[in-house]
């Protein structure tokens, strides 16, 4: 039989407070008003407990988040955010529009691809640590360069948000990651985040005026 709301499982996130892949999922939960159980995993205390024998059954790849929902564990937070978009879809974060859907997809592909995973926690161990980099410059030159072609991406798409004047996954992608780089590495581009006319209402800002 379908499985009706009242009868779910209690939902559980495994997730870190810094995390901004963990803070992607809990936007995008208390965006849809789904209550859940918070679990905090400490990616640095104990050696980090994401690397603990218990964390790894419940993923494998030692990673915050982790999501117990419907009765099972998902991982990787796109993939995660995507499950509640098709399961829950009252609230949503997608347009539904095709194009438009790949579109705000992309945007959060240009961040979760090309900016998040080249400072995260291990990258950043890595550089110090085996490579004797300055991991603080590595962390702001990667995050300068990927935030420089993804405000080029969205000039087009921006209204109040990344893609028009609804919030979509684009931005619950964006917010921690614009957040985390001023915060973490002194990186500003908060100015991404703020309300700004979409090329729409530009346009109609610059028609003369009938009268």
């Amino acid at each position: 039989r379908q499985m009706c709301i009242r009868d779910r499982p209690q939902i559980k996130l495994y997730s870190y407070f810094r995390s901004s892949c963990s803070w992607r999922v809990r936007i995008a939960l208390n965006l849809k008003g789904i209550k859940y159980e918070y679990l905090p995993i400490h990616l640095v205390k104990e050696g980090g407990q994401q690397n603990s024998e218990e964390f790894k059954k419940i993923n494998p790849r030692g990673y915050v988040p982790a999501l117990f929902i419907d009765g099972d564990t998902l991982i990787e937070s796109l993939p995660i955010i995507e499950y509640l978009e098709e399961t829950r879809p009252e609230i949503p974060l997608l347009p539904k529009n095709p194009r438009d859907r790949a579109v705000v997809r992309a945007i959060c592909e240009i961040i979760n691809a090309g900016i998040q995973p080249l400072q995260n926690l291990s990258v950043l161990q890595k550089v110090e640590n085996e490579l004797n980099g300055d991991k603080m410059k590595w962390a702001k030159d990667v995050i300068e360069k990927g935030f420089d072609g993804l405000e080029q991406f969205i000039a087009n798409t921006k209204g109040k948000y990344c893609f028009g004047d609804t919030i979509t996954m684009a931005d619950i992608v964006l917010a921690p990651q614009a957040i985390g780089a001023f915060t973490r590495f002194g990186v500003d581009r908060t100015c991404l985040l703020y309300t700004s006319p979409s090329p729409r209402d530009r346009q109609k800002s610059r028609m003369p005026s009938s009268a």
